[in-house]
């Protein structure tokens, strides 16, 4: 943005980091990473408007404005994008199952929404949150970086949804207009999580946490601080032909993790006992497409306990090289591993 001097030249407004202060919208910024992003915006002294569908208390302690709206209506998301120049699309849907509509309706047509906003307000930078299912086909992914190709099937609803979104957010980057880059964090967790480690203990609390596979498999993890700085890192170096416009990159921690030694940590935490029994990953796959059936067929409301998906992703290798978000936009964690694992504990009450 600009302030005006007394001699009616325009000097550029600084943040008290040194970069070029933002007038910002964050979709979904109520949400677990949106939120870590909102606040990272504040602390740096960016100007910082919220879309989402609630309101939130951490929001108002932060004095960020907040519009309500569901981002399948493209008045209201237009509406919030009026004035900003940059825009952080968080909002989606998450999960393994559940109908089409509803995952096309909001991660499709609200990103897509979204893009056309964008474009209308003027808007110069779209920073787009997608994910490494994008690009899932059921494979283990060992090192992989963003050669590989979306898949031609996909195992969730979830992973096509948003990879629709992101080729569309990929195409509608410009030269000379709207500047675009998605970023694809896997595995994101840490404080305040509300997904990902209250689901884990829940299955583990009801004795529905078995292990998948022989329990070696290696995965990339996000710590949510890192995945939020991604996000602002690539926003300063995003300009029409940089490096990282229009371009897709894999964010996570720079080392993987062993997946069932870190669940059993994580169980510690929470005050519980280590996953002591297991399933073949040929037998997870099994049930699970069984399972998908039973569910489509009866059209049951809630969730299978297996899929062909979840019996992938946790018997499988999957982690990404983050080269390319280094040098094209200078990715770098702000938080280690094991300092989120503590803080992680310290707030954690079982």
């Amino acid at each position: 943005m600009e302030q005006r001097t007394d001699d009616g030249l325009a000097d550029l407004v600084l943040s008290p980091s040194g970069q070029l202060e933002m007038n910002v919208l964050v979709t979904g910024g109520g949400g677990f990473l949106g939120l870590h992003i909102v606040e990272q915006l504040v602390a740096r002294g960016d100007l910082v408007r919220v879309f989402c569908r609630g309101e939130y208390d951490r929001l108002a302690e932060l004095q960020v404005e907040q519009v309500r709206g569901d981002i399948r209506d493209a008045g209201a998301v237009r509406s919030a994008s009026t004035g900003v120049d940059t825009v952080f699309h968080c909002a989606a849907v998450p999960g393994i199952w559940g109908p089409w509509k509803r995952y096309y309706g909001i991660n499709t047509l609200g990103t897509q929404n979204v893009i056309e906003s964008c474009r209308d307000a003027g808007v110069e930078r779209l920073v787009y949150t997608s994910s490494p299912s994008v690009i899932f086909d059921g494979s283990e992914h060992l090192n992989a970086d963003e050669t590989l190709a979306y898949p031609k099937r996909y195992l969730s609803h979830y992973s096509r949804s948003k990879a629709i979104a992101e080729r569309a957010v990929l195409h509608a980057n410009s030269d000379d207009g709207l500047a675009t880059v998605s970023l694809r964090p896997h595995v994101i967790w840490g404080p305040r999580d509300n997904h990902l480690l209250p689901r884990l203990v829940r299955r583990a609390r009801s004795g529905q946490l078995r292990r998948v596979g022989d329990g070696s498999n290696l995965v990339s993890v996000s710590c949510v601080e890192n995945a939020a700085a991604a996000h602002l890192q690539a926003a300063d170096s995003l300009l029409p032909r940089s490096a990282c416009a229009g371009r897709a990159y894999f964010i996570n921690e720079p080392q993987p993790v062993n997946l069932w030694e870190w669940i059993d940590e994580l169980l510690t935490l929470a005050g519980l006992p280590s996953v002591d029994s297991s399933i073949s990953k040929r037998m997870a796959w099994n049930i699970g497409a069984v399972l998908e059936g039973i569910w489509t067929v009866l059209r049951l409301p809630d969730e299978p306990p297996m899929t062909r998906f979840v019996a992938s992703m946790l018997s499988g290798s999957h982690y990404y090289d983050i080269k390319n978000a280094q040098s094209d936009f200078g990715y770098e964690p702000i938080v280690s591993f094991d300092a989120t694992m503590r803080r992680l504990a310290a707030e954690w009450v079982p």
